[in-house]
Parts: C-alpha cells; sequence; structure tokens
C-alpha cells in the first residue's frame, strides 16, 4: 500500500448508539434528519455503499463499490477529541472534564492575572449567542469573553480589532498552560470575531490547543516507519501536532477538499487524515438541517471528481468522530454509530465489514494496510476482511 486517505466528515453520525441514552441523546440520528432535506443528494456515497450499512435508512439494493460498516465507540465521550483520539487507536474510559456550571474561580483568577484582562460570562453558551449578548461590553471593556458547552472546552472570543488573533493564540495558550491534571480540558479555542453590533461574525482565524495524546496512536507507529502522515484541517490541532510530519490548516470544507485533491497529485507514501469541520460547527451545533444537507451533497459531488483519480495502490477510507443531530432540540453533539466506507483497487466491493466495537478498529486498519504491527494502538484491523 502506497497511500491511504482517511476523510473524517466531522458529527456525520448514523444513528443513536447502543448507549445514547446513557448520554441523553436515544433517537439521534443526523443521518436520517439530513435524508429528509430536499438539498440531499449523494450518489457517491451511496454508491460506496452508505445505505446498505446495517441500521442506515432508507436501504438500497444496489452494489455496492467498496466495502461498508460501522462503529461504536467504547471511549467515555462524545467530542472531537476523544473521538479522533480513538479513530488513532486511544481507549479514553474516563471522559474529559466538563463544567456545566462555568470554570472554578480558582481557573479565571489563574487566567486573569496571566492574561492581565478580566473575564466574562465564564458558563455554557453557544458560540455565537455568546458574543451577542456579550459583543459590545467585550469592546467597551477590554474584558475576554470566556465561555464553555456541553464538550470539555475552554473557549475564549475576541474581537480581531481589540485583540488580534495572534494576541489571542497567545492567550490560549496561557490557558492552555493552567488547564492541566484534574482540569484539563481537551480543548482550549480561540474564537476571533470582528463586525459591529449588532452583526457580529466569527472569522476563519479559529485555532484549537489541545492536550498532548497521552498514548501511543496509529500516527505514531506510521512516523516511526518513515511514512509520511498528513494532518489536514483540524488534524494538527487535535492531536497538538503529535505524530504528524505535516499539517495543512484549512478555512472550512471547500478548503479541505481542495487540498485533499492536491495530494493526489503528490509523490508520498504514508497517511493523508482530514478533517471536514462544517458539518459539524457550522451545521450540527446550529441546528441547519438544509444546510448540513447541502454540505454533504457539496461533499459528494467533490467526491465524484476524487474517486477516478485514485492510484492503483491507494485507499479512500470514510468516517466521522461523533454525531451531531441537526434536528434535536440539543444543539450539542450526540452519541451516534459511525460510518465506515472504503473504497480502492484492493478493496473488494459489496463487503459488508459489520458493526464494529471500537474507532480504533479503523487505526489499526491503516496500520495493517502499510504491513505494521497495529497490537500496540487500541483497536482491531479489519485489513484482510475488506481487501481481496
Amino acid at each position: 500500500m502506497e497511500r491511504i486517505f482517511l476523510i473524517v466528515l466531522d458529527s456525520f453520525g448514523i444513528g443513536a448508539a447502543p448507549d445514547a441514552a446513557e448520554f441523553g441523546d436515544a433517537g439521534s440520528d443526523t443521518l436520517r434528519a439530513v435524508m429528509g432535506s430536499p438539498d440531499f443528494f449523494v450518489p457517491n456515497l451511496e454508491k460506496l455503499g452508505l445505505f446498505q450499512i446495517d441500521g442506515t435508512p432508507g436501504a438500497r439494493d444496489s452494489a455496492a463499490a467498496g466495502a461498508f460498516g460501522r462503529m461504536t465507540e467504547a471511549s467515555r465521550g462524545k467530542d472531537t477529541t476523544i473521538g479522533h483520539w480513538e479513530i488513532a487507536g486511544i481507549h479514553s474510559p474516563n471522559p474529559l472534564p466538563v463544567y456545566p456550571e462555568g470554570f472554578p474561580q480558582e481557573i479565571i483568577r489563574a487566567f486573569e492575572k496571566a492574561t492581565g484582562r478580566g473575564v466574562l460570562c465564564n458558563r455554557p453558551y453557544s458560540g455565537t449567542q455568546v458574543i451577542a449578548d456579550y459583543g459590545e461590553e467585550h469592546l467597551r471593556s477590554g474584558k475576554l469573553i470566556v465561555y464553555t458547552s456541553a464538550d470539555s472546552v475552554f473557549q475564549i472570543a475576541a474581537h480581531e480589532d481589540l485583540v488580534p488573533p495572534e494576541q489571542l493564540y497567545e492567550y490560549c495558550r496561557m490557558a492552555r498552560e493552567i488547564l492541566t491534571g484534574e482540569n484539563g480540558v481537551g480543548r482550549v479555542i480561540a474564537r476571533p470575531f470582528t463586525g459591529k453590533a449588532p452583526h457580529f461574525t466569527r472569522t476563519a482565524n479559529r485555532h484549537d490547543f489541545s492536550l498532548l495524546p497521552p498514548a501511543v496512536t496509529m500516527l505514531d507507529v506510521l512516523q516511526r516507519a518513515g511514512l509520511d502522515t498528513i494532518g489536514i484541517g483540524k488534524i494538527g490541532d487535535i492531536f497538538a501536532g503529535k505524530g504528524l510530519s505535516e499539517s495543512l490548516p484549512t478555512r472550512g470544507n471547500a478548503d479541505g477538499m481542495a487540498k485533499t485533491a492536491q495530494l493526489l497529485d503528490r509523490d508520498f507514501r504514508g497517511l493523508a487524515f482530514v478533517n471536514l469541520v462544517d458539518f459539524d460547527m457550522l451545521y450540527g451545533h446550529r441546528n441547519d438541517v438544509n444546510g448540513y444537507a447541502a454540505a454533504l451533497s457539496a461533499f459528494d459531488r467533490w467526491l465524484g471528481g476524487f474517486l477516478p483519480r485514485l492510484k492503483a495502490h491507494d485507499v479512500l477510507m470514510i468516517s466521522a468522530d461523533h454525531g451531531c443531530d441537526p434536528s434535536t432540540p440539543s444543539t450539542d453533539h450526540s452519541r451516534e454509530c459511525v460510518p465506515v466506507l472504503a473504497y480502492g483497487k484492493v478493496v473488494r466491493p459489496g463487503v459488508n465489514l459489520g458493526t464494529r466495537d471500537c474507532f480504533g478498529d479503523l487505526g489499526a486498519t491503516i496500520l495493517d494496510g502499510f504491513g505494521l504491527n497495529w497490537h500496540e494502538i487500541f483497536g482491531a484491523s479489519f485489513w484482510p476482511q475488506m481487501t481481496k
């Protein structure tokens, strides 16, 4: 195997996980929610076997061109960090800390001392609503808007005219140093915005500062073997750069798809690990069913041009890291199964991979595809099952 392209459609769940009720997500189904939209049209995902996956709605009878299946999450979480870490072979039996009442005062005081600025909000909040409610006071006082969500995140919003993005990133690094141990949140996130009240808008200069992965990942194993490990989109942030030979940040799905397509013309051997964030950030969290459906359709159109360009020793794998059902009252992530679709000359068409016990099976399979020992990470390979 020369190259594997792993594309994570951020938040594209395909039905409630068996333990979804424990997370308050019984009945969540991101795929079912968007299928009802007039903007939903995904013939290439259908061709790969999306609707052949066990439990998916509207199953089709057409033969699949690739291997297909679904995965359940073994870790105790439903967020980006834990989802991607498990894909890469880390089991997280304990959830990362969350702050439904806001951050403890000792954390806020330490942050204020480090930055020399006061703090506004300090409670769970919608990212768009928090700048609408606190943006003017932030500009007037110079205080930073700090908020969280149902995820393990410490988010800092600041207007770019008052706090340039590079300065905001430095404040995030300060927060990252404070938030360790029992307060080791998964991500500190810079949320810059611009505009004038009441029309503040978030910019594309978001940046995540993640915890270092606590164990060996498939990226580490690939890198030790001398293979290329290229992260596109949030991958560099999620893994704090660990195990990556190259990181290509993006400004949304279109940019991520363009950068991924450009790699087809590059002579590399290894893994291109891609995160397409707009599904989650722009549509799932904002309960925008039609926007989510249109974004999937746009990806599917791009996929139609990408598939014929794969070389004989390339494999494409498509999956997700959690759900974010845009049709429920909640704006948070949902505990769902995620798809696995695989395609390439070496992949046996029409193979049903069934329901996998953990996301880590994907990472183990990628290592197996390159002939590497996958037993060092959490997961079990299905490479022999899906290949010719």
